[in-house]
């Protein structure tokens, strides 16, 4: 003969509050899930990454050709174009991701470029020894061995000759 109050009747503001409570704990839960996805995306994605290099103005830069149009760079393949051209100096900031260019009427681009599109420029230190590189033989049709010597073109690339 004693009272038990769980047999009595239902609470009906218990189970709406139960019920409330339960939805809330779901949510919770899927953004939990969710923000632990893109936390994880986020890391793959930074992984890459690298800060954005610091210019000054009077900075020594070389422009990357990569979007440029054939027509612009007048070669006949882009297999032939230059990776960089310059060097250009850096006239001006305009902020963290652009700069001003003093470049020449004649290359026809924008002076303003993104910090994406040029490398600092590494002038040569002098007294820096250049190392030549060795003569490769090659056989032709005849076992006739032709010697090939590397030199170094004015543009900065290695030619065969």
């Amino acid at each position: 003969m004693g009272f038990d109050i769980r047999k009595r009747g239902k609470n009906v503001k218990a189970e709406e509050f139960v019920r409330e409570m339960k939805d809330k704990h779901e949510k919770a839960k899927l953004a939990l899930v969710r923000l632990q996805e893109e936390m994880k995306m986020k890391r793959q994605t930074d992984r890459n990454r690298k800060e954005a290099e610091v210019y000054k103005v009077g900075n020594k830069v070389l422009i990357s050709t990569k979007d440029f149009p054939m027509e612009l760079m007048k070669k006949a393949t882009k297999k032939l174009i230059e990776k960089y051209i310059g060097p250009y100096v850096v006239k001006r900031i305009v902020s963290e991701n652009a700069v001003e260019l003093e470049l020449p009427a004649l290359l026809r681009i924008h002076p303003l470029v993104n910090v994406r599109r040029i490398v600092k420029y590494q002038e040569k230190v002098e007294g820096q020894k250049k190392i030549p590189l060795p003569p490769i033989e090659v056989a032709s049709g005849k076992n006739i061995k032709k010697k090939i010597f590397w030199i170094e073109e004015r543009g900065g690339g290695n030619q065969s000759i």
